[in-house]
């Protein structure tokens, strides 16, 4: 459907006049339009913000997980503990560099892996265990830290829609060995596309540059280097341009304003759609901070799901479903000989979600229009 139909979309990016100045400023000057001062800035803004030392900029979080694949040298004949119930790149990347994905089940408070059922799963052959912070909520991260320092085996955080999120008084993404993010267009913070790696290790931080960047170190900049640079190592181009990180660094300077804005509108529509038996509002257990990078409810069945979408549509209310399950797509059940059963809570969660807009600017009226909208469904 074209974006003009919806009177209320899933999402909208806040921008303001800081945002336009500071891209147009880079656009005028017309030079350093990539690795550019701006990319080490917004790096820098990252790692101080998540409480972290090191952070890696990419062009997209795909790029920032595959990176952390290689960097931490997992491949051939290894195993990474991934959820299904994900964006299908948590599981893709994994398979990027030739290792195998074991999806594990969620638990239903936070939609994470359930860190009750992941020691099963751990074979000699598991690298790393890889959890995804779902909607702007952190997954049961330090259960899960405890089993991963147990089996001395690598913990990395698909913190792509969590950046801003707190679990008992962390920041995501400072408890793992290395956690990404992502920016894309839906993100609380967004820069249209994008992606960072954040760790403590040094070593780590110094690969991720090789790798993003064609295996060269740069020393200076490659673009303002008569010199012959030097290749050491096996790298991609998955560089973040200066433009984009300009609009990084305006947008992580107001996130935590987007965050509170996000929350207040989340706590409008509970206050509302809660008094719905049939629907559960999202609910943030004790000791964790939800930034509603979305606003997802969950549904007594599939069939009222799929008739209130239906019915959301009718009345032009973008509504999506985060996420069907990544082990029971085409390619996984052919590739695996994945099939429906083997992953319980997942397969019964991803029935019963649906998330509806969510974003700084929604309004009262827009809210006032959904909730009057789903009262009226049911």
């Amino acid at each position: 459907m074209d974006e003009n139909y919806w009177k209320i979309p899933l999402y909208k990016v806040f921008v303001d006049e800081k945002d336009q100045s500071y891209v147009d400023r880079i656009i005028q000057r017309g030079t350093f339009w990539a690795m550019g001062s701006e990319i080490e800035e917004f790096e820098e803004k990252i790692a101080q913000y998540v409480g972290i030392k090191f952070a890696v900029v990419f062009n997209s979080g795909t790029s920032a997980l595959h990176a952390t694949m290689l960097v931490n040298e997992i491949g051939i004949g290894d195993e990474v503990i991934v959820p299904s119930f994900s964006f299908v790149s948590t599981a893709n990347s994994v398979l990027f560099v030739g290792a195998k994905p074991v999806f594990s089940d969620i638990e239903d408070q936070n939609y994470g892996l359930d860190p009750r059922l992941i020691s099963e799963k751990i074979t000699n052959k598991t690298k790393a265990v890889m959890p995804m912070d779902y909607g702007g909520m952190s997954c049961q991260i330090e259960e899960i830290k405890k089993i991963t320092d147990e089996k001395n085996i690598l913990l990395i955080d698909d913190s792509a829609e969590g950046l801003g999120a707190i679990v008992n008084g962390k920041k995501c993404g400072s408890i793992a060995d290395c956690s990404i993010f992502s920016f894309a267009g839906n993100k609380v913070l967004t820069t249209g596309e994008g992606g960072a790696v954040v760790t403590n290790s040094k070593i780590t931080y110094e690969k991720l540059k090789l790798i993003r960047s064609h295996g060269r170190l740069d020393s200076n900049n490659y673009f303002e280097n008569p010199d012959q640079p030097e290749y050491i190592g096996l790298g991609y181009n998955w560089r973040m341009s200066s433009i984009t990180a300009a609009l990084g660094i305006k947008q992580i300077e107001k996130l935590d304003k987007l965050i509170q804005m996000r929350q207040d509108n989340a706590d409008y529509l509970s206050s509302h759609l809660s008094k719905i038996l049939k629907i559960k509002t999202p609910e943030s257990p004790q000791g964790y901070s939800n930034i509603y990078q979305m606003y997802t409810i969950k549904l007594p069945d599939e069939k009222t799901r799929v008739n209130l979408q239906q019915h959301l549509t009718k009345y032009k209310i973008f509504s999506k479903v985060y996420f069907s399950p990544i082990h029971l797509t085409k390619f996984y059940m052919e590739k695996f000989n994945c099939k429906k059963g083997l992953l319980p809570e997942t397969e019964k969660i991803s029935e019963q979600v649906l998330t509806l807009p969510m974003y700084p600017g929604l309004t009262k009226e827009e809210m006032d229009y959904m909730i009057n909208t789903i009262f009226e469904f049911f």
